[in-house]
């Protein structure tokens, strides 16, 4: 997508959501929206800082959760150490890789949907199911044969 037609398409999502357009939070978004991964809060700073060199680390952060809380990015599970956002909003799994830390996302039609064996809590209603696949990738098995 070129870079004007990129810019339109977030100035509408903002203003759909009742957000403020920025050019912060657009290249914030637009470095999450260029990842090939699941990146950390840590990397998108990295990556924005050679566009903006005065921003925090801090004004990601905050930014990022904006996007999380307005739908634009969803929050990758936390349990795997750090916050991992994902711009794929689509339904969908991930595989993840616990030596590397690589989060591959597995389309929702390639995992049986999970189905749950006990009574729910009353009026609890589910809104969306997530499954995560954990463990070694062959690069990293052959590194640990290796050592």
């Amino acid at each position: 997508m070129a870079t004007h037609e990129f810019v339109e398409m977030f100035r509408e999502r903002c203003r759909e959501r009742g957000l403020t357009f920025t050019h912060q939070r657009q290249v914030i978004y637009q470095a999450v929206m260029s990842a090939k991964d699941h990146p950390t809060p840590e990397a998108v700073y990295e990556k924005v800082r050679r566009r903006i060199p005065s921003i925090s680390l801090g004004a990601v952060y905050k930014n990022i959760n904006t996007f999380i809380v307005a739908g634009l990015l969803k929050e990758v599970s936390l349990h795997h150490g750090t916050l991992r956002v994902d711009a794929n909003l689509g339904a969908h799994h991930h595989l993840v890789r616990n030596v590397c830390g690589s989060i591959v996302d597995l389309d929702e039609h390639d995992v049986e949907p999970a189905r749950v064996r006990t009574k729910l809590p009353s009026g609890f209603r589910v809104e969306r199911q997530n499954v995560e696949i954990v463990g070694i990738c062959e690069s990293c098995v052959r590194k640990q044969s290796s050592q």
